[in-house]
């Protein structure tokens, strides 16, 4: 059986309608747990205070930010490469979701950064990379906007999101790339003593997984939303040439 089926809009609204409530049900769980331990069940840092909390919303938040844009570049080459309707509308979807994660992790990492920095904003390498890649996003949501015909705007908004996934990877491999910045280094990592104490480490990865059912489930009711208003724009189109 081929995955391609499923770009078939019937056959995705029945399969995203089938796991939805599923999505939302484990993202709920998931948030709950790793948010309610990670707020009021950990230690306060030692250096940090109860400040470092805010790690349980900063980080989720920016790796959905990151990889929601990769998950915008995948869907745009299925677009260009197979011309699967589903692929591009699923990008769209994903752009202002992106873009929502984006905010909370500035602002949280500007919240949390602030006494430890002394500054609510640094142009730090790591910082502006993921400060452009929010206006890569704004751009993003405007070009769909701006664009009548929806085939091109899905063309010309491919093209945004690969251009605009250099700052995507510069964003999520910042940590690597300068070693020097006010911003830390990876709270997750392979290697055990430069990821975040184990007391914090759990209800983050609870975090992390609602973080991204959450991001799932928003992403499919924003599809299956643009399916159906694409199918109602073709039965409008019909009814006006009849």
């Amino acid at each position: 059986m081929s995955l391609w089926r499923y770009a078939n809009p019937s056959e995705f609204m029945r399969l995203s309608g089938a796991i939805q409530p599923w999505c939302w049900a484990l993202a709920v769980i998931a948030l709950g747990i790793g948010l309610i331990w990670g707020f009021f069940l950990t230690p306060d840092d030692y250096q940090q205070g109860a400040t470092v909390k805010i790690l349980f919303i900063h980080v989720p938040a920016a790796l959905i930010a990151i990889n929601a844009w990769l998950m915008m570049l995948v869907a745009s080459l299925i677009w260009f490469i197979r011309r699967h309707h589903v692929s591009a509308l699923a990008a769209r979807a994903a752009a202002p979701v992106g873009a929502v994660m984006t905010v909370i992790a500035l602002l949280t990492g500007a919240i949390w950064g602030q006494p430890m920095w002394g500054t609510w904003w640094a142009w730090d390498p790591r910082l502006t990379s993921f400060f452009i890649l929010f206006l890569f996003y704004l751009g993003y949501i405007a070009l769909w906007a701006a664009m009548d015909e929806p085939d091109k705007a899905a063309d010309l908004t491919s093209v945004l999101c690969l251009v605009g996934s250099v700052f995507a990877l510069l964003s999520r491999y910042a940590v690597y790339f300068w070693s020097q910045g006010l911003h830390q280094g990876a709270s997750l990592s392979m290697d055990r003593e430069s990821h975040v104490d184990n007391a914090f480490y759990l209800p983050l990865l609870f975090s992390i997984a609602g973080f991204i059912l959450l991001f799932v489930s928003l992403v499919l009711l924003r599809t299956r939303t643009e399916v159906r208003l694409r199918r109602l724009r073709a039965l409008q189109d019909l009814e006006a040439r009849a």
